[in-house]
């Protein structure tokens, strides 16, 4: 199997590079249209602020891919956000693949929201094995909003989809990578879709 990590140089790729080893499976980190193209499976991973992240997507032309890919894509935590409509953070467009506007958590609870939290209410093959009210790590400080896309949910300050499923697009808020067993069985389902 061709697993593509997408190189835009705001991701956390190590990380993820170690966890699909640690699961048996081989990665390769890419930039190249035809790689990522011709991969069974695409990585979107992300680390920083969405307007620096869309700016190195833009240069590399990639913002213009990765809506056109057509096998399973996983974003995760800042990839995900970026496949949405728009961001506040930087008052940045996204890519638009899920129709919800990324906000920031009110200055009513500590930002970044950082460390261990629950997800519920899943809705996907993407949490097979996955018990309800399983734990995930997080840091962000922006979320989605609850919508038609959400197959997982969390609590923090509201309920907010920390899941999002639209045909072959997939993205995680929480870090799968850093998540434990767990994690890691959200990571090998993924790779064992069709």
């Amino acid at each position: 199997m061709k697993i593509a990590i997408i190189d835009y140089g705001a991701g956390n790729i190590q990380s993820i590079l170690f966890a699909l080893e640690r699961i048996g499976f081989q990665s390769f980190v890419t930039k190249d249209w035809n790689q990522i193209k011709s991969a069974d499976k695409v990585i979107f991973p992300g680390v920083g602020e969405a307007s620096s992240a869309m700016e190195k997507l833009i240069e590399s032309g990639l913002n213009v891919l990765i809506p056109t890919l057509k096998q399973p894509v996983l974003g995760i935590c800042l990839g995900m956000q970026l496949l949405c409509k728009s961001s506040e953070e930087g008052n940045t467009k996204g890519l638009g693949i899920f129709d919800s506007e990324v906000i920031k958590f009110s200055n009513k609870v500590k930002v970044p929201q950082m460390g261990w939290n629950t997800i519920y209410n899943l809705k996907s093959e993407l949490f097979s094995g996955i018990s309800e009210n399983e734990y995930m790590y997080l840091v962000h400080s922006f979320y989605v909003p609850k919508n038609d896309d959400a197959i997982a949910l969390t609590d923090y300050e509201t309920s907010y989809a920390t899941a999002l499923r639209k045909n072959n697009f997939y993205g995680v808020q929480f870090h799968p990578e850093k998540s434990g067993i767990y994690g890691e069985q959200i990571l090998k389902n993924f790779l064992l879709l069709t």
